[in-house]
């Protein structure tokens, strides 16, 4: 079950009510009660105790991890366990099975040398795919114990410690990478609410707008799908998981204090927010009626290109922005437009059962990229604030750990798949060329207020009914006084 929602307008960042809600009251089970034998079912470990889940990470001499595992268990691992704890119990049972092969015959040193191999490539996979683990100190401490361990495997001609030291820089070099990005990020852009737009002073027809930048939809949908691309590439695996472990506790329950701030989802629901005010804000400050209808116009044909690409978000977001109240009560200019393509999109974004529409149009999406021999044909953008629901809620309704004590991986399975799935669509690279006029634009120009936005639209149509007449007094009164 997910979330159903009867919205289709754009929302405040959803992060914050969710993130920033109080830790789960429910008592957990300890660690090392009531742990029956781990269950298994069509080959995948569904529950089992901490201590299983982490022994079947780490590699033997004759077993090593399915991808997949790793995967899933490193991803959900942080809502039971610091990284930096989990990584000294990984270096514990190192030591253990390190001691088991230390004889000191030669075959037992090829053994050690496999075993070291394996140990090195768990290293990497966790280093590459969650670079962010390794943040603080304690986590690095931990991973330089156990490459210096690992190392001795292999003193003779120092190949383990040349890849150690590759992966370390390589760690290094992602950490620094990350670390910038947090640090330059943009700001929020915020709505003006400029009085330009006050008493008939609407503003000039020679004033620069989005069709005097991009008069192509198709050209436009290209770079909308651009920026989205950029925006998500920034977003990891852990950020996404940030929406269960801020919900869980450590430590009796004591909510986590040192979990990653979710910048990076917040930019990217700010983003979103910002396009659909993009959107109002071009309609409704265009003076003219036929040329209204002409902005509604094109805005439509943008969105049906991006659906016919696979960017979902941006579809969603100028759905949302033609749906806000400034610029749907717009009737005299709405008469005038071709709603026909209009209807098709809002058929696909439908919010009744559970956005059903949609779901089958990205479901058709998927599978087209995972077939598809150009990146042009891979591209799947969801809407992020579906898919984040869709996470949130598949956490609440299932509970972490069964009733007797042991953690619910299914749970997890099916949530690192969802993340799974971002994870490789977040990775095609855009066939489009980047056009940087037309991407200042998008990025750069003033988006009013909602404020703003129903002073304009009632200066474009006066306002038709009492509800309206006092909404406009109200504000006519208000601009006036901060004069």
């Amino acid at each position: 079950m997910l979330l159903e929602t009867q919205e289709t307008m754009p929302q405040m960042p959803i992060f914050s009510s969710m993130l920033g809600s109080s830790c789960s009251g429910q008592v957990q089970p300890d660690m090392g009660e009531r742990c029956c034998d781990p269950v298994y079912q069509d080959g995948n470990l569904i529950s089992g105790s901490l201590e299983v889940l982490i022994e079947r990470l780490v590699p033997t001499m004759d077993y090593y991890p399915d991808r997949t595992y790793i995967f899933t268990f490193l991803l959900s691992s942080r809502v039971f366990i610091h990284p930096h704890e989990l990584l000294a119990k990984v270096g514990q049972i190192c030591i253990k099975q390190k001691q088991q092969l230390e004889t000191g015959t030669e075959a037992e040193k090829a053994k050690l040398k496999s075993f070291a191999a394996k140990i090195i490539q768990l290293l990497k996979e966790w280093t590459e795919t969650f670079p962010y683990d390794f943040q603080d100190e304690k986590s690095m401490k931990e991973l330089k114990e156990i490459a210096h361990r690992i190392t001795q495997c292999d003193e003779e001609n120092g190949t383990v410690k040349k890849i150690i030291s590759q992966m370390t820089q390589n760690l290094l070099v992602a950490l620094s990478a990350r670390s910038q990005y947090q640090e330059i990020r943009e700001k929020f852009r915020q709505p003006v609410a400029d009085k330009g737009t006050i008493l008939k002073n609407k503003p000039q027809s020679t004033q620069k707008d989005i069709l005097s930048v991009c008069c192509d939809p198709l050209v436009l949908a290209q770079q909308l799908t651009h920026i989205e691309l950029e925006r998500v590439s920034n977003i990891y695996p852990e950020d996404l998981m940030q929406i269960v472990s801020h919900m869980d506790s450590l430590d009796n329950h004591k909510c986590r204090g040192d979990v990653t701030k979710t910048y990076n989802l917040e930019a990217y629901d700010n983003w979103f927010n910002c396009l659909s005010m993009l959107v109002a804000t071009e309609i409704c400050r265009v003076v003219k009626k036929k040329q209204r209808t002409r902005m509604v116009e094109f805005f439509i044909d943008v969105a049906r290109e991006c659906f016919n690409i696979g960017n979902f978000n941006s579809m969603m977001a100028i759905i949302s922005g033609m749906n806000l109240s400034p610029v749907a009560r717009l009737k005299k200019t709405w008469s005038k437009v071709k709603t026909a393509k209009f209807d098709v999109l809002e058929h696909h974004m439908d919010p009744s059962s559970n956005f059903c529409n949609y779901r089958t149009a990205l479901q058709g999406a998927a599978q087209r990229s995972q077939t598809a021999n150009s990146n042009r044909e891979k591209i799947v953008i969801p809407v992020f604030n579906l898919f984040i629901k869709d996470i949130y809620f598949l956490h609440k309704i299932h509970t972490n750990r069964l009733p007797n004590g042991q953690i619910n991986f299914k749970k997890f399975w099916e949530i690192s798949r969802q993340i799974h799935d971002f994870m490789t669509w977040k990775q095609v690279e855009c066939p489009f060329e980047k056009d940087k006029k037309i991407q200042s634009y998008l990025l750069t120009a003033p988006i009013y207020s909602e404020e703003a936005l129903f002073i304009a639209s009632f200066e474009s149509e006066g306002p038709e009914n009492h509800m309206e007449k006092d909404s406009w007094k109200t504000l006519r009164t208000t601009l006036l006084n901060r004069a």
